[in-house]
């Protein structure tokens, strides 16, 4: 593995940690300040809502201006916006501490980008991308069992310590991070947050992907909003509990996409086969997360994690594939703020849902994964009528 590659992984991986520990004590920490599940849920909108404003913008400016600087300046909002939500003495306080954070939120889309710059291949590509899945998996096994652990000393000392981490990952990335993206664009930018999305729209060759993405998106932001709310409410666990149970969660992304995405699924099956094929898990996962028996919902929770693992790095690489290297920044963006857009949605969608039935947002989901099936099967049906290749270019296209 490459110096570059490293540090890019460790990055991520110390970014993830932090992620990780908030994960399972944010909602026994915001309960203390308010019991309205809706409240807790909009938590998420709000950095949503401003990474929606940001993302495109910073992934633009990663391109034109390099993913060093940029990257860097996200991590040390990360860090600011937790220790003003750790601090936060009220519930205004914690919205603006998510909202510092959300204002410059461009860690993981860089990180791709990076890690697409020095790609050698199309596979190459997407095991590089799998790798970050793989960081991911683990920072998640170790990030909420520390945040499980750290919250019986405090409900604010989880969130104390990731910004720390994300304080400590920054002055790393600026001493160590080196720059790879040396053919810069020249394309101006536009600080207008809806002009990605339709870019999105108008984009022909790529409009059911970023329609699929989104709906992927709203599923998983959905079922994120509630998950501790539903293991709390429904199986009485405390956050050391759902601790476990994310660092579970963890272990199988780490699995699934550090080792079987490189070693078994990319050698054995085409992307767009194994991405549709993982939907239709992905969604019977959903339909079983509604069951109240235990030992269904750890089937479906397995299901679910195993989806979501591979879906993540196929589904973008699969955009990335078809974009043009000097517009791949611009193009993570766009899927970035297609992300944040769900993100929005989502959560205030899941909060309104699980007070009126508790197992209504994983059928929204399992309804929304149905609809991304459908628009990348038509895709695929519409290339094949044409006879053109899987990974055709959005320039030829045009």
């Amino acid at each position: 593995m490459s110096k570059t590659k490293a540090i890019i992984l460790l990055t991520v991986f110390i970014d993830v940690i932090g992620l990780g520990i908030v994960i399972p004590i944010l909602p026994f920490y915001v309960s203390s300040f308010t019991n309205s599940a809706l409240l807790v849920t909009s938590l998420f909108a709000a950095y949503a809502l401003c990474s929606f404003f940001s993302a495109p913008v910073i992934g633009a400016l990663s391109d034109r201006v390099g993913r060093r600087p940029m990257l860097i300046m996200s991590i040390f909002s990360t860090a600011v916006g937790w220790f003003v939500f750790a601090g936060a003495t009220n519930i205004i306080f914690l919205f603006i501490g998510r909202i510092l954070d959300g204002i410059m939120a461009g860690n993981f889309p860089i990180a791709q980008g990076y890690l697409s710059d020095i790609a050698k291949n199309d596979k190459e590509r997407t095991a590089n991308l799998g790798l970050i899945g793989g960081v991911f998996g683990i920072g998640f096994i170790l990030g909420p069992f520390l945040g499980g652990v750290l919250g019986q000393f405090g409900h604010a000392v989880p969130f104390w310590c990731v910004g720390a981490l994300a304080l400590f990952n920054g002055i790393l990335a600026l001493f160590i991070l080196p720059e790879t993206h040396t053919v810069l664009s020249t394309k101006a930018i536009s600080i207008n947050p809806f002009t990605p999305l339709i870019r999105a729209i108008k984009n022909t060759a790529l409009r059911n992907n970023y329609l699929a993405w989104f709906l992927f998106g709203l599923a998983i932001a959905s079922q994120q909003a509630i998950f501790s709310l539903y293991l709390r409410d429904i199986f009485k666990f405390d956050e050391l509990m759902g601790g476990i149970i994310f660092g579970l969660i963890g272990l199988v992304i780490a699995l699934n996409q550090g080792l079987a995405m490189k070693n078994l699924w990319l050698k054995y099956f085409k992307e767009p086969a194994l991405e549709l094929g993982t939907l239709i898990i992905f969604a019977l996962g959903f339909l079983l997360l509604t069951s109240k028996l235990f030992f269904i919902f750890c089937i479906a929770l397995l299901l679910t994690t195993f989806g979501q693992s591979i879906l993540r790095v196929v589904m973008t690489s699969q955009v990335v594939g078809q974009s043009p290297p000097a517009q791949r920044g611009e193009v993570l963006g766009i899927m970035s703020s297609i992300v944040s857009l769900s993100m929005m949605i989502g959560p205030f969608l899941a909060g309104f849902m699980y007070e009126k039935y508790r197992a209504l947002p994983f059928l929204f989901g399992f309804l929304c994964l149905s609809l991304a099936f459908f628009f990348l099967y038509q895709k695929r049906r519409d290339l094949e009528k044409m006879k053109l290749p899987e990974d055709v270019t959005i320039e030829s296209m045009i």
